[in-house]
């Protein structure tokens, strides 16, 4: 079981079911929402508790972003109707356990920073 929360707690998550696929997100609303790279694992929504409010964004017709409206913590990501939800890995609080599979969108990552070559896995891949 993972905790985390906001940077000023207002709101709060325990991810009680199994985290799968930590990835690293590198496109331009991900960019902007996080100031750089988006990390983040996901979990079924029923694996989640969150208390506090949350405040969604719809991002895209895909998906919405949630973050606390106090401080501002983007905590979440979810693709409409899949069931699933992104929580992101810096909030949690301690350890995660997991390591980072994939890098995503590359194609879009800003121009002052390099990934290695070992990590350029991209949407899709393994």
């Amino acid at each position: 079981m993972l905790k985390g929360s906001c940077l000023c707690g207002a709101v709060r998550f325990t991810v009680t079911g199994a985290p799968f696929d930590p990835a690293a997100c590198h496109c331009s609303q991900c960019r902007k929402m996080s100031g750089h790279v988006w990390a983040a694992a996901v979990v079924a929504e029923d694996g989640i508790e969150i208390d506090g409010e949350v405040r969604w964004f719809e991002a895209s017709p895909r998906a919405r972003r949630g973050f606390c409206p106090v401080c501002g913590s983007s905590l979440f990501w979810q693709e409409h109707g899949s069931g699933n939800m992104d929580f992101a890995l810096g909030a949690v609080d301690g350890p995660t356990g997991l390591r980072l599979g994939r890098h995503i969108f590359t194609e879009d990552k800003g121009d002052y920073y390099d990934i290695a070559e070992t990590e350029m896995k991209q949407e899709g891949e393994g």
